[in-house]
């Protein structure tokens, strides 16, 4: 299994805020299922990033492909060769 980091650009409109329940609820089950480590959305720069596992790249496009808001997305997807940080790392030890 292999990392990806997908990087989403979209454009908001009415019809998309009507999908954004739906999509959460599908992102929600990926998250619970670990198929995504982490998910984070700009409505500044109407960007989301999302730190997924899969078998490959085909696979990725497969998964982004089932949310509700994937006709209103273009994305990048890359593979990762080290992810790293404090979530991925042994909690500290502190003696009572």
């Amino acid at each position: 299994m292999q990392k990806y980091q997908v990087t989403i650009q979209f454009e908001v409109s009415e019809a998309f805020m009507e999908q954004v329940p739906a999509h959460r609820t599908y992102i929600n089950f990926l998250i619970n299922k670990g198929t995504i480590d982490h998910y984070a959305v700009s409505m500044e720069s109407h960007r989301s990033w999302i730190t997924l596992n899969a078998e490959s790249k085909k696979e990725v496009e497969k998964i982004l492909k089932k949310s509700p808001l994937s006709v209103f997305w273009t994305f990048e997807i890359d593979e990762l060769f080290v992810l790293d940080g404090q979530h991925y790392r042994l909690p500290e030890v502190n003696p009572n």
